[in-house]
C-alpha cells in the first residue's frame, strides 16, 4: 500500500456519512449520475435498520489522500449465500474511487486482507450489499441514467478493477422497452379467459405483510438454482416493502395462483430516479414537496420490473410455463393506465436464456451491461459469526430472475 493513501475503517456515524457521499463528489460532473437519497442510504448501510446485517458480516473503508476522501469500498460475508466449502467466497462492494491506480490498489488490498482473515478464498463483486440488491459494475450503457436501485459507474472503473487481478465471473443485463407488444400468437392466448385453476390478483395493500411472506416463498423457490443464489429473508423483504410503500401501486404488483397455490408474481415500480434527479440526495427543505408532486401529481413515465418469478414446480405445467406472459400482460395493461410508457427489466443473468427470450419476444433490448468480477485471494476456511455494528468487522433490484 502506498504511504500516500490512508485507508480508514468506518466506525462512526460521521465516517459513514463521508462514505455515503464519496460517489456524489466523484460523479458530480456526469450528467447521467443521479445521487441516491441520503436518508435511504443511511438506513441501507446501518446494522440497526437493515436486516441483511442479521446474517452477514461487513466492513466499510474510506480512502483518504491529499486531504480529501478519494475512494471507498466494502467487504461482506453473507452466511446465507451458497458457496464452495473448499474455496469459500466473500464479497466486495460499494466501490467508488478517483481514477487513480494507487487508490484502487489500496482499497482492494484492505478488503481482500479482511476477507482472507475470515477464511475466504475468493472475492466476488461488486455487491451492494448482497446479490439480492444492487449488483455488478456498469461496463456498457453509460449514456443513460440508471433506473431505481440500479448502479451507475464511471467508464474507468472496470479497467482499474481488472488491474487488481479481477476477471469476469458473470454479466447481467438491463433490458428496456416501450409498452410491450406481444407476438400475435401470444396475444391471442392472452385474449382468452385464463385456464382452469389459474387466478390472477393484485397485491393486497391491507394485507401487505401476508403478501410479502408469499412473495418471499415464491422468489426463494424460483431463484434457488440461479448462479450465486442467496435466499431473501422475510425481514429483508418486509423492510424493503415498507421503504418502497409510497411507490407501490396496488395494480402494478401481481400474484398468479395455480390450483389455489401462489405460483408466480411480478412487480413494476415507478422509476423514483425520474423524480429525484435534481435533488442531490436531499429531501429537505424543499425536496419532499418536489418528490411528492412528481410522484403523485405529474407522475413518472418510466418504471422498472425488479421482481418476477414462477415456482419451479410449475415449470412443466403449461399454465406455469405461460405464467410470465400473463403477469407481464397485467403489468403492461395497468402500467399504461398509470401513465408508464417505458420499462426496464433488470437485472437478467446473461445465461438466463428463458427470461431473455421472453423479453426479446416483445421487443425489449439490452441497453446496459453490468459485470460481476471474481478473484482468487487465497486463505483457508475459517468460521465466522454474524451480528454486530458498522466498523466492528460485521455487517436495496432485487433482481428479475426466472
Amino acid at each position: 500500500m502506498s504511504a500516500s493513501v490512508d485507508i480508514l475503517p468506518v466506525s462512526t456515524a460521521a465516517q459513514l456519512e463521508r462514505f455515503i457521499r464519496v460517489p456524489m463528489r466523484l460523479n458530480a460532473g456526469d450528467p447521467n449520475w443521479i445521487a441516491p437519497l441520503l436518508l435511504e442510504r443511511r438506513e441501507a448501510l446501518s446494522a440497526k435498520h437493515n436486516p441483511f446485517f442479521e446474517h452477514a458480516e461487513v466492513q466499510f473503508w474510506l480512502a483518504h489522500k491529499g486531504g480529501r476522501d478519494v475512494g471507498r469500498i466494502s467487504a461482506q460475508i453473507d452466511h446465507l449465500a451458497a458457496t464452495d466449502a473448499a474455496a469459500p467466497a466473500g464479497y466486495f462492494g460499494m466501490i467508488a474511487a478517483e481514477d487513480d491506480p494507487e487508490v484502487f490498489a489500496a482499497l482492494f488490498a484492505e478488503a481482500e486482507a479482511w476477507l482472507r482473515a475470515r477464511g475466504r478464498a475468493r472475492a466476488t463483486g461488486p455487491f451492494n450489499l448482497s446479490i439480492n440488491e444492487e449488483v455488478g459494475l456498469l461496463i456498457d450503457g453509460f449514456d443513460a441514467p440508471p433506473m431505481l436501485m440500479m448502479g451507475h459507474d464511471p467508464p474507468y472503473a472496470a479497467r482499474r478493477i481488472e488491474e487488481q487481478g479481477y476477471e469476469k465471473a458473470k454479466d447481467v443485463y438491463a433490458y428496456i422497452s416501450d409498452v410491450p407488444v406481444f407476438t400475435p400468437g401470444v396475444q391471442a392466448r392472452l385474449n382468452r379467459p385464463l385456464p382452469a385453476g389459474v387466478n390472477l390478483r393484485p397485491v393486497r395493500m391491507d394485507r401487505l405483510d401476508e403478501d410479502v411472506r408469499i412473495l418471499v416463498d415464491i422468489l426463494n423457490d424460483a431463484w434457488s438454482q440461479n448462479w450465486g443464489a442467496s435466499p431473501v429473508t422475510e425481514a429483508e423483504t418486509t423492510h424493503l416493502a415498507r421503504a418502497l410503500k409510497p411507490l407501490l401501486h396496488p395494480r402494478l404488483v401481481w400474484f398468479l395462483e395455480i390450483d389455489g397455490e401462489a405460483a408466480g408474481l411480478g412487480v413494476l415500480l415507478p422509476n423514483l430516479n425520474d423524480a429525484t434527479f435534481d435533488l442531490n440526495g436531499r429531501l429537505f427543505p424543499f425536496g419532499w414537496a418536489k418528490l411528492l408532486w412528481r410522484l403523485k401529481v405529474a407522475g413518472v413515465k418510466r418504471g422498472r420490473v425488479p421482481l418476477m418469478g414462477v415456482k419451479r414446480k410449475f415449470a412443466r405445467d403449461p399454465r406455469g410455463a405461460f405464467a410470465p406472459f400473463v403477469i407481464l400482460d397485467a403489468i403492461r395493461r395497468e402500467g399504461v393506465k398509470a401513465g408508464i410508457t417505458q420499462g426496464e427489466y433488470s437485472w437478467i443473468l446473461e445465461d438466463n436464456l428463458a427470461m431473455r427470450h421472453i423479453l426479446e419476444s416483445f421487443g425489449a433490448r439490452i441497453y446496459k451491461t453490468y459485470r460481476i468480477y471474481g478473484k482468487k485471494i487465497g486463505g483457508s476456511p475459517a468460521p465466522s459469526a454474524p451480528g454486530g455494528e458498522i466498523g466492528a468487522s460485521v455487517r436495496p433490484d432485487m433482481t428479475l430472475r426466472l
